[in-house]
């Protein structure tokens, strides 16, 4: 399940402080989830907006006085929608989550404890996602079992139904075979009535251990007898299953006019790739289902590989076509040799093989993986007329409780096999959930080394995309973009990085690189001849004291630029969290003639209320805006509605990410002053637009 921008959580959010829920909203968006706010202002809108509007989470003030916490309750349970209500606190007591017990809430949530906050409303989303997900299956299943008791039915294959030894359902064709006409007349008859006497005993016995919930045989093999007495000699097939929600064994029973051996030759041979002697692909997937579940039940622990020999193609070349069973005989008979005796070994592919491994941890399977690649490079393969050597590439899985599904292993498997073959061959790469996160951890240390080594050594760059008016004469401004260039030389976009300095604390030190880089840039220009204005963005940290402001103003000096062609913008979401900061940094902006303006606006709950409080310079709608413009009426009359009300403060609006001309002739028409976006021209390494 995929949470955070690929599902946007809808939140409606009850508390009579503009300001206090546009904090909560701002905290679950900077912890990457995208939150879809509501606020109504009264019982009313609230009634509305819940007939009108899907909802995963309610946040409700305890004290809202615009809509009580009674109402808020009585409105969602008449709503009669699986809506998890939490109730907001400053603090906890008994009493408190008595009441909230007592009116039906999910849980209590505290305003300070932001990462609690942020904890508890994930938990109550994953939850609704997964009882809205059962909610579907459910209907799946009861849709599927129509159709398969449907198909049971039509079957030719006599099939039955047994619980605790009883029939329960039975198909036409397994009445036919015993003789009976209609199903009431086995209705509740033990399953060894049909069988033959000297069968009883042994048959007793597989029931019982059916009972315990042991595993069935493949298949059974006895005398049946009919309702005239007579027996034939029969195969029974039995699988887990349930009917009408009870659990029970499906019985598939087909006669064996057979000699017996010979029946479990054919078998044999079913389940036999004919080239290689290994199981076949359908025969391998059946064990590999049965080890998943056994993880997700049991938390056991087992391993898949996957093997494929390198440049199979060019080997092909090599020995000639004609060979081709040959070299893939001769690759399962080198596997054969490396396996233990209860390895389970398939050719899965045309050229790939695969191994199950029981009750193995990561060690285990590593080191099974490594005897398996080094009994192939150290090998000379036969393959009649020619010999060879071929190593392999090996994609494998630690089968356990985190990735207990069969899509899942099987695709991370694949995975790993194209890693291996992509760097060369003859080599292993093996998943392990765990591992992964111990991965993880490097991973993220070797960010903060790097963003480190970025700050320290100069490694950040700027790219510019111009600003094109709309309006008047044209100026020449740019918006810079930050990059980072890795240890191979490559761009990497902010978004890679920027949260993982965020948690480390190295925001600041970026925010002072962006902006003196900026100013350097301004001021190289300027002695060039060239009145330029640059728009960079900055983060909420820079806010908490001065020493950004000092620095700004240390550059502005040293560069000899003037403030008015730096602007540095904030997003509107941040500014509403840190109102007091950003005004006092906003001011001391002012006295260095630099302008603070306002990004991602249009998207708060009442950014329009902002504006009365920042006195920025100019507003940058948010860039989702953009999407589908010509076609979205709602966008377009949000976008005349900001402009309008913007232009009466003399404030400029700037629109970003614009794609098309279409957009461009709305955006023309709702008066908004700037657009950018790669339909004008993309962001680059030089300052070279044509004003």
């Amino acid at each position: 399940m995929q949470f955070g921008k690929d599902l946007p959580l809808r939140l409606l959010v009850v508390d009579d402080s503009v300001e206090a829920a546009e904090a909560i909203v701002s905290m679950l968006r900077n912890s990457g989830i995208a939150v879809r706010p509501s606020r109504p202002e009264n019982a009313d809108a609230l009634a509305q907006m819940l007939t009108a509007q899907p909802f995963d989470i309610v946040l409700v003030a305890h004290d809202a006085a615009s809509v009580p916490l009674e109402e808020v309750m009585q409105r969602v349970d008449a709503s009669g929608k699986d809506l998890p209500v939490l109730i907001l606190h400053d603090d906890i007591d008994t009493a408190r989550l008595l009441r909230a017990a007592s009116l039906g809430a999910r849980g209590v949530v505290l305003r300070p404890q932001p990462d609690l906050l942020r904890q508890q409303v994930m938990r109550e989303w994953s939850d609704l996602e997964a009882r809205r997900s059962l909610r579907k299956l459910e209907n799946h299943v009861r849709e599927t079992e129509r159709r398969c008791d449907a198909l049971i039915e039509s079957s030719r294959d006599p099939i039955a139904y047994i619980h605790e030894g009883m029939h329960i359902r039975a198909n036409a064709a397994y009445l036919e075979t015993f003789g009976f006409d209609d199903f009431e007349e086995i209705e509740g008859m033990s399953l060894l009535d049909m069988v033959a006497p000297q069968h009883v005993d042994d048959f007793k016995q597989l029931l019982k251990k059916l009972s315990r919930g042991e595993p069935p045989p493949p298949r059974y093999e006895l005398e049946a007898r009919g309702l005239d007495g007579s027996a034939f000699p029969a195969v029974m097939e039995f699988t887990a299953a349930t009917y009408e929600g009870e659990a029970c064994q499906q019985v598939v029973l087909r006669r064996q006019e057979l000699d017996p051996e010979l029946a479990r030759e054919v078998e044999e041979l079913r389940q036999r790739d004919q080239v290689t002697g290994l199981l076949n692909r359908p025969t391998f997937l059946r064990a590999l289902e049965d080890t998943v579940a056994d993880a997700g039940e049991k938390a056991s622990q087992h391993a898949l590989l996957l093997v494929e020999p390198d440049h199979y193609t060019r080997l092909l070349q090599d020995i000639g076509l004609d060979e081709a069973d040959a070299l893939v005989a001769a690759c399962a008979r080198r596997l054969r040799d490396v396996l233990g005796p209860d390895d389970v070994a398939a050719r899965f592919g045309e050229h790939q093989f695969a191994v199950l491994r029981r009750n193995c941890d990561y060690a285990d399977s590593m080191a099974l993986a490594e005897q398996i690649r080094a009994a192939f490079a150290a090998a000379v393969l036969d393959t009649g007329s020619r010999s060879l050597n071929a190593t392999v590439s090996i994609g494998g899985v630690q089968i356990g409780q985190k990735i207990a599904n069969v899509s899942s292993v099987l695709g991370k498997a694949n995975q790993g096999v194209l890693s291996a073959v992509g760097v060369g061959g003859n080599r292993i790469e093996l998943f392990d959930p765990s591992a992964a996160d111990r991965a993880e951890e490097a991973r993220v240390q070797a960010w903060v080394d790097r963003i480190r080594d970025a700050i320290d050594h100069d490694r950040f760059i700027m790219h510019f995309q111009p600003l094109v008016g709309l309006h008047g004469p044209p100026d020449q401004i740019y918006e810079a973009y930050l990059r980072l260039l890795n240890e191979h030389g490559e761009l990497v976009q902010p978004m890679t990085f920027l949260q993982i300095a965020e948690e480390h604390g190295l925001l600041w030190e970026i925010d002072r690189w962006v902006v003196g880089h900026a100013i350097a840039v301004v001021g190289e220009r300027r002695k060039a001849g060239h009145d330029t204005t640059v728009l960079v963005k900055i983060t909420e940290v820079s806010l908490q004291d001065d020493s950004l402001l000092k620095h700004m103003a240390e550059q502005l000096a040293r560069h000899g630029v003037e403030g008015r062609q730096l602007v540095v913008q904030l997003p509107e979401s941040k500014v509403f969290t840190h109102l007091r900061a950003a005004q006092t940094f906003q001011e001391g902006a002012a006295r260095l003639g630099v302008r603070v303006g306002l990004e991602q606006f249009g998207l708060g709950l009442n950014s329009f209320q902002l504006l009365s409080h920042f006195n920025a310079g100019l507003v940058k709608l948010d860039r989702s805006f953009m999407d589908d413009l010509p076609n979205n009426q709602e966008h377009q009359e949000r976008i005349r509605e900001i402009t309008n009300r913007t232009r009466e403060n003399g404030r400029l609006t700037i629109a970003e990410f614009v794609q098309d001309a279409s957009s461009m002739s709305i955006l023309f028409g709702a008066g908004i002053d700037y657009a950018q976006g790669q339909f004008l021209a993309p962001a680059g390494p030089e300052m070279n637009y044509e004003f």
